[in-house]
């Protein structure tokens, strides 16, 4: 299913979700270019030593040589589909979670879901050669906080194979989108299977995203509609 539009309306421009957004394609335009100005292989090392790999995190543990692949990672894409189709989950459903936490908040929200996220990963699969990338951790926790701001919202989704594009309740949307990651995480596990779709990265930073927003509503952190 693939979100094209939510009913939840905002008060105040995404400012911060706009500046992540640009960054993430930036650093995306960065790799493009690396990649026909410098070759293929030294793309790769550029990745690789930026991106976040468990194995090499254990190996390296006690030098702590690693963990600021924790945050770099976030920033990294493997192709043109997994950044667009990150900003566009990011684009939909931040800007509301922004507007009720304020960009500050919002901002550390956002980086402290992509460090939970790569946690879970990294716990599920410590051995782990395979490098990973992407925002999808961070922007799980956008979708597991909208999840609890916005319960009652709609997102207009387009259904392949079913009817063209429905509105679907955004609470029914969010827990179905968090029933697959988990299942599929849960299906790796199983196989043994190490890398590829980082399912628990998914799952984890949804999670940490309903948790952590909770927690900043109790605190009262959160803004009033």
């Amino acid at each position: 299913m693939l979100p094209l539009a939510d009913t939840a309306k905002q008060k105040r421009p995404p400012v911060v979700t706009i500046l992540l957004i640009a960054a993430n394609l930036g650093v995306f335009a960065w790799q493009v270019w690396m990649m026909f100005d410098r070759g293929e292989k030294v793309l790769a090392g550029f990745v690789t030593e930026h991106a976040l790999v468990p194995a090499r995190i254990v190996a390296h543990f006690a030098e702590g040589a690693q963990w600021q692949t924790v945050l770099t990672h976030m920033f990294l894409h493997g192709s043109v589909g997994h950044v667009l189709s990150n900003m566009w989950f990011l684009w939909l459903f931040g800007g509301n979670v922004e507007d009720r936490l304020g960009a500050v908040k919002y901002l550390l929200f956002y980086v402290a879901a992509g460090v939970v996220a790569a946690a879970a990963q990294f716990i599920t699969e410590p051995g782990a050669a395979v490098p990973m990338v992407g925002a999808s951790g961070a922007i799980s926790g956008v979708l597991g906080a909208y999840l609890i701001l916005f319960p009652t919202a709609w997102v207009w989704t387009l259904v392949p194979w079913f009817v063209p594009i429905v509105p679907v309740p955004a609470a029914v949307f969010l827990v179905l989108w968090f029933v697959v990651q988990a299942f599929n995480g849960v299906g790796a596990l199983a196989a043994g299977v190490a890398g590829g779709v980082a399912w628990w990265a998914h799952a984890g930073g949804f999670v940490a995203g309903v948790a952590m927003i909770l927690w900043a509503k109790g605190a009262g952190w959160v803004r009033r509609k």
